[in-house]
């Protein structure tokens, strides 16, 4: 009897307890479904009250001088509540909004779909098509009382006083499903920085959004505002930005850039503001802006133009630094106690142990390091890194020596990304010692094997940003501030990160000698193209950049004053061959007009042969058009 009623027992506690799971399972939904459930929540809210987004507008962007770059015009968006319309002659809506019935389903179809508009909700409004114009809201405003669940929302679109400056200003572009489901802020038909500053400081630009909520009857008329007002929130308009930029020195830049493919950075040494920063080719801004349609075409024709003018070369081209790059290893070779300022090494148009390669180019020989600058000579830094790297006394394997030369350019500003309040920015490449080891598949490597890296060839890329960035450290006798774009935040101080003193771990002294060493090459080196005394002294570096698909790369890095430098200044020319050819006289252009405003009459025949001048494959030459800079 025992055995019989226990599982009848157990049995019956077994029912009990599935029924009481089947009715929390039921009470659990109703409660969802009735408190928790959004669509639900939409829907008894629907009812009573309009919620309408108040958009901010977007902060307005100022050069270094006040002039207004960037700012703010209205456009409207056609939203609707899908579940608040009624049976209307949609002809006569597309009519109106001048679009076709094919178009009308797809904008319908694509507001209702979940996958391109995660937040759709037939109680909520949904944005069905933006960017009207005042004359298309005029014109759909005077019609609206025909369309029921219809309203007009207010927002704004970017205008551009300036044709330049594209790839710096960046552009914005409506929100993609995957910014919406990481950032709640976001939904369908909202803008986002994509690139340039409006992407680097979105946040700063973009301001808060604030909600306007009306009272609705039965019928679902609008009847005023609930509660007078007392729940609104009135939008927070985006941070106003100023940056260093010089427009007029950034669009005779772009002038002078014309028809050619490279880089010019300036900047100012005492704190890292950037004076200019010209991409070549770059777009006019405006481009990317209008409507969906227009914005696509464009951008399509840009992303498919040969010479990639979305990219920007300045801080993402991959360029050998060259000659450039032999200041940085003068300073390193003295600081080691490699060697001294009065060291001489011969030179006989060549580095003599490889049997004359690296090639130079004819001089006085030997030399000691203030001279080696001056003419660029090849063989004094091949010397020199072959010193190092065999010097067993001060380090125990070639490989030990190496990472303390690499550790040394690091701290100089290779190799790694700078920093600059700009996004896509590129490292480029410094190796190390395990590197070559992987390489040559063993660790007995000499100098001999990499000698290349010592005037800034083989391994060894670098940015035109990094470049001018080598150049504000030997300006600055020791140290540098992280280059960036923006000068101030209203209303918010500067990060921390562009105020922040980064030190060489070089002497001085071994400085100031580098800098004699580069006057003298404007005096009477490899630079002298871009003397102008006795306006201003100029310190200078001529680069010439190795490339494998064509003409050496023209490269040019300077600074001026000497004794108190107010401007360092880098330019790269792709095939512009050597630096003297193209490079130099650019940069004499760009600091006539840093310090005079304008070309004096003795330079404006190279002005004009400069700006006609086009340096690209020949194929692509045909028809070019003619640059001007221009302001709207």
């Amino acid at each position: 009897m025992n055995s019989n009623s226990n599982p009848l027992s157990r049995r019956r506690y077994v029912i009990a307890a599935v029924i009481v799971i089947i009715i929390l399972v039921y009470v659990g939904q109703l409660f969802k479904l009735q408190l928790m459930s959004p669509q639900y929540r939409d829907y008894a809210d629907s009812n009573a009250f309009l919620r309408r987004t108040l958009y901010p507008a977007r902060g307005a962007i100022y050069d270094r001088n006040g002039k207004l770059l960037v700012y703010n015009r209205p456009t409207y968006d056609v939203m609707m509540v899908v579940r608040e319309m009624k049976q209307f002659d949609t002809l006569d809506f597309c009519r109106t909004l001048d679009i076709d019935m094919e178009r009308f389903h797809a904008l319908n179809a694509d507001m209702r779909d979940r996958r391109k508009n995660p937040g759709y909700s037939s109680y909520t409004p949904q944005l069905f098509m933006s960017q009207l114009n005042v004359e298309e809201y005029g014109l759909l405003q005077e019609k609206l009382y025909k369309f029921p669940g219809i309203y007009i929302q207010g927002r704004t679109e970017r205008q551009y006083n300036y044709s330049n400056m594209g790839l710096i200003l960046g552009y914005v572009a409506e929100v993609d499903k995957n910014k919406m489901a990481a950032d709640p802020y976001y939904m369908r038909g909202d803008y986002v920085g994509k690139s340039g500053i409006e992407l680097s400081h979105e946040e700063d630009l973009r301001g808060e959004k604030g909600v306007e909520i009306l009272l609705r009857d039965a019928h679902g008329r609008v009847q005023g505002k609930y509660e007078d007002g007392a729940h609104d929130k009135a939008p927070v308009s985006g941070k106003d930005l100023t940056l260093g930029i010089d427009i007029d020195l950034q669009a005779y830049g772009e002038q002078l850039m014309h028809n050619k493919v490279g880089a010019i950075v300036m900047i100012d040494p005492k704190t890292g503001e950037i004076f200019c920063m010209v991409s070549a080719p770059t777009y006019d801004p405006v481009l990317l802006t209008g409507k969906s349609s227009d914005f696509s075409d464009n951008y399509r024709q840009l992303v498919n133009n040969p010479f990639k003018p979305l990219i920007n070369r300045a801080i993402a081209g991959t360029y050998p630094p060259g000659s450039t790059f032999k200041p940085a290893q003068g300073l390193v070779f003295l600081q080691e106690g490699i060697i001294t300022p009065q060291t001489l090494y011969s030179c006989y148009g060549g580095y003599p142990p490889l049997g004359g390669r690296p090639a130079c180019h004819p001089h006085g020989s030997p030399l000691a390091l203030q001279a080696a600058l001056a003419t660029s000579c090849n063989s004094y830094f091949c010397y020199g890194l072959n010193a190092m790297l065999n010097n067993r006394s001060k380090y125990e394997s070639v490989t030990a020596a190496f990472d303390v030369w690499r550790d040394y350019m690091v701290k100089l500003g290779y190799g790694y990304p700078l920093g600059v309040d700009l996004p896509s920015e590129k490292g480029r490449f410094i190796p190390n010692s395990k590197f070559y080891t992987n390489f040559f598949k063993t660790d007995r490597w000499n100098a001999h094997r990499i000698i290349s890296i010592a005037i800034g060839q083989g391994e060894i890329l670098a940015t035109p940003l990094q470049i001018a960035n080598m150049g504000a450290m030997i300006a600055n006798r020791g140290y540098y501030y992280t280059p960036h774009v923006v000068k101030e935040r209203k209303g918010a101080a500067l990060e921390s990160t562009y105020t922040t003193r980064h030190d060489s771990g070089i002497n001085r002294e071994y400085f100031e000698l580098t800098v004699e060493g580069m006057a003298d090459a404007v005096t009477m080196g490899t630079c002298r193209g871009i003397n102008l005394s006795p306006l201003v002294e100029v310190c200078g570096k001529t680069g010439t950049s190795q490339n494998p698909h064509g003409d050496d790369h023209s490269v040019f890095m300077g600074f001026a004053p000497k004794d108190d430098p107010q401007v360092v200044i880098a330019v790269l020319v792709e095939n512009g061959r050597f630096g003297a050819t193209n490079a130099v006289p650019i940069a004499r252009l760009m600091l006539q007009k840093f310090f005079r405003g304008e070309i004096p009459e003795s330079d404006q025949w190279l002005e004009t042969s400069i700006i006609n001048r086009a340096i690209l494959p020949h194929v692509y030459t045909r028809n070019l058009p003619v640059n001007k800079p221009s302001n709207r």
